[in-house]
């Protein structure tokens, strides 16, 4: 087996050259290499690894391979030691034909980074084929006078090896009247002639049998044999002669089946059937004869199969004109092939890389090759791309192409680009071919989940039962993948005071927010929180959201009668004169809700009167005055039922009852004596107290002011003017309201009001802060007063 390098010292310094040059992005030539045909699979040709100068894992990092022209691959690369391999068995005469040398090109590509360096392997013919004649017989009709040193043309054998291992020599035997002489043709063929040594006589012998034998030039030779028989035939004194000894001629590939070549033309003078012409091709090829046909008769040259310029651009055909005496002349057509632009270009993708990461510029996409095998203009190409794509063409080695990006690509832009690759030959008509190349965007998170409202507002209906769905945020992230995952969570209050983590809960794959606990609205209003989103990505990126809840109200809270005092022990009765004129205000029932808006809306009405029509109630405040004129059958006592209601849904009610006591000015006392201490039977003036709960409700810090008015009617005196009030013995009855939503009672306060003048006035002094079960007086008229106010019940307060 002969394999090895073909190259001098000189070329492999040329050769260090490329390669320095190749490693600043240009190509190179990498060399010649050679290998005997018929060598086995696996054979090795040469290290391509050490022929660069690389190292054993610089071959397989950089992902070199081999590109081979053609649909075979001739040529593997062990890319772990840089081995340049034989991939099948190679047959030279499959290969090449009759074309010598016969050179497989290709290439070497390393993608990483882009290197093609270009090379070629030469297949040596060996001496697998012995010489064979088409003819096994050949006959000659000589005429008995032929002179000496006649030749006569005789067929030649056909040899598939090429060089050396083609017929070398042509040997006949017996050889007492003829020896050979040899031509060269001008593709090197060699094809025998005999001459005549020696006088024949067809009188003596009429016909002669001789071998000839072809022998090649391989070591050791091969040969064939065929058989001449000679007739000696009477004289016939003129051979053919062509009108020209060579007729060139010129076609187009595309001419037509049975389209006339050429015509050949040759005459003789003698007459008869010696003068009668017939043509003939002369030793013509398997090739020539599948391709051309001649008219026996009229010399005319037919197609008779389709000629192809791109696999054989000439032809050399010899034509004999033979007499009807067997003498015979022979002339040369020297056809020529005109290429036609039948091809179009052919694209050959050797790398392509897809997906490609946004943000990445200058990437390289594809690399490809494009070839056209028309000559001339015909074979010259243009190479394009959609002018609206961020893609660039650029050159690269003998017909090589790159594909790079032209800028940074987004993803979320445009995630897939369809790029049509057109290349158009120079020739006339021009041809186009198209290659279409997808290309997709792989993800890279650069992009942070986006909530589709910068706030979020919801409402709640208080009371609400644990784990309630309150409503949901939604984010949306333009990445793809894991870079688009949203997760939520609820992020660290502002309000180191808010019990976030026991009100509400986030799912965290969706969104959705839950409440973990019932709702007080009387407690908590509302509040506000940050919910945060966060992607998967490496790093992650996270955007937030403000949330507010706001509890809505529900009418869960019965109306409250602060005045008159109810289940007391000793109940207020209200004293009335009985020349009281109609309208007369007899007292004010004073009632609160704990709920808020149209819940916390209240209407009086009454419900149960002793004498009905006698007294009235005002539906917006309270208020029980007179309806008609009092008179003397009118009873003495009266009882009154009088319905609180809200205006919620349902309605809630509460009731209050009063007494009223007729008197005939304020001369009669409405409390046995027995009912009163003796510090009570003293007092002038009507003392009240009025207790006031504040509290502040949730993160508003809404001050909500629940007042308890407990009054307590005296006796009075003669005189109608100020006087001093009793505090009731024992506890006050309050009105508490849990704030903190720890269900802990606040604090209450109670202060102490006194009433100034009669009960028409309706004018109150509001003094100081007393605590339960302590006695409080009214102070003298000159205590000093701070502010004043007017409550919602129409009573003058002053606050001291």
């Amino acid at each position: 087996m002969e394999i090895g390098w073909m190259h001098s010292r000189r070329q492999r310094q040329v050769l260090v050259f490329f390669v320095l040059l190749s490693l600043s992005g240009a190509g190179a030539e990498l060399g010649s290499y050679s290998v005997v045909e018929e060598t086995e699979r696996g054979s090795f040709v040469a290290n391509l690894g050490k022929d660069l100068g690389l190292g054993l894992t610089e071959m397989s990092t950089r992902r070199a391979r081999i590109i081979s022209q053609g649909k075979k691959q001739h040529l593997q690369l062990k890319g772990q030691t840089g081995d340049l391999l034989i991939n099948e068995k190679l047959d030279r005469e499959e290969l090449c034909g009759p074309t010598e040398p016969c050179i497989l090109h290709f290439q070497v590509l390393m993608e990483k980074p882009l290197e093609i360096f270009q090379a070629e392997l030469r297949v040596i013919d060996i001496n697998d084929h012995s010489p064979i004649f088409t003819e096994k017989e050949m006959i000659l009709k000589i005429p008995e006078n032929s002179p000496l040193g006649t030749e006569f043309p005789l067929n030649h054998a056909l040899d598939l090896d090429v060089g050396s291992n083609n017929v070398q020599n042509y040997k006949i035997s017996p050889s007492s009247h003829f020896r050979v002489l040899i031509h060269e043709l001008r593709d090197d063929r060699k094809y025998p002639e005999l001459v005549l040594d020696k006088e024949l006589d067809r009188e003596e012998e009429p016909q002669l049998r001789l071998t000839l034998t072809a022998l090649d030039g391989g070591s050791p030779p091969r040969s064939g044999t065929a058989q001449v028989r000679i007739e000696v035939v009477d004289i016939n004194d003129n051979a053919p002669e062509f009108e020209q000894p060579i007729y060139q001629v010129r076609i187009p590939e595309n001419s037509s089946l049975g389209s006339l070549v050429a015509t050949v033309s040759a005459r003789d003078l003698d007459s008869g059937a010696n003068g009668k012409i017939s043509y003939t091709l002369f030793q013509p090829s398997e090739d020539i004869s599948k391709t051309l046909e001649v008219n026996a008769m009229t010399g005319e040259i037919l197609l008779r199969k389709q000629v192809d310029f791109e696999a054989v651009k000439s032809y050399e055909v010899h034509i004999k004109a033979t007499d009807g005496g067997g003498l015979s002349g022979k002339c040369t057509l020297l056809l020529q092939v005109v290429d036609v632009n039948d091809n179009p270009p052919q694209v050959t993708i050797s790398a392509l890389t897809s997906p490609i990461p946004e943000n990445s510029p200058e990437i390289v996409v594809a690399v490809f090759s494009i070839s056209d095998p028309d000559s001339g203009n015909n074979g010259k190409t243009i190479s394009s791309i959609q002018e609206d794509l961020p893609f660039l063409l650029k050159p690269s080695v003998k017909n090589f192409y790159t594909l790079v990006t032209d800028r940074a690509l987004d993803r979320e832009a445009r995630a897939e680009y369809n790029i049509t690759l057109t290349v158009t030959d120079m020739g006339t008509p021009r041809l186009k071919t198209e290659h279409n190349i997808t290309v997709q965007i792989s993800d890279v998170n650069d992009n942070a989940p986006a909530f589709t409202q910068t706030s979020y507002t919801l409402f709640v209906r208080e009371n609400n039962s644990p784990a309630l769905h309150i409503g949901s945020v939604s984010a949306t992230d333009r990445d793809s993948g894991t870079n688009a995952r949203v997760t939520y969570s609820l992020l660290p209050p502002q309000d180191p005071h808010l019990p976030l983590s026991s009100l509400v809960s986030i799912n965290a794959d969706n969104g959705h927010l839950f409440a973990l606990r019932s709702l007080d609205y009387e407690a908590l209003q509302g509040f506000e929180f940050l919910v945060g989103a966060a992607d998967r990505g490496s790093p992650a990126l996270s955007s937030e959201a403000l949330v507010r809840v706001l509890v809505l109200d529900a009418n869960d809270n019965s109306p409250f009668v602060l005045y008159p005092l109810q289940n007391s022990s000793t109940p207020c009765t209200e004293l009335v004169p009985r020349a009281a004129e109609p309208g007369y205000l007899v007292t004010k029932v004073v009632a609160v809700d704990g709920d808020s808006g149209q819940n916390a809306w209240l209407s009086y009405q009454l419900f149960k009167a002793t004498e009905p029509g006698l007294f009235g109630v005002w539906a917006h405040n309270g208020e029980v005055r007179t309806a008609r004129l009092l008179s003397e059958r009118d009873a003495v006592k009266h009882g009154l039922v009088v319905l609180v209601r809200d205006h919620g849904e349902p309605p809630r009610s509460a009731t209050a009852t009063l007494h009223v006591l007729l008197v005939d000015g304020f001369s009669q006392p409405f409390l046995p004596l027995s009912e009163a201490t003796p510090a009570q039977a003293q007092t002038e003036s009507l003392t009240v107290y009025l207790v006031v709960a504040l509290a502040s409700v949730s993160s508003l810090f809404l001050l909500s002011v629940l007042l308890f008015v407990a009054v307590r009617l005296c006796r009075r005196s003669r005189a109608a003017s100020v006087g001093r009030c009793l505090v009731p013995q024992g506890p006050f009855p309050g009105y508490l309201v849990d704030v903190s939503g720890t269900e802990t009672p606040s604090q209450s306060y109670q202060y102490e009001v006194c009433l100034a003048g009669d009960s028409r006035t309706s004018e109150f002094k509001f003094l100081k802060p007393i605590l339960p079960n302590i006695q409080g007086q009214c102070p003298e008229p000159e205590t000093e007063e701070n502010s004043n106010f007017r409550n919602d019940f129409g009573f003058s307060i002053q606050l001291k």
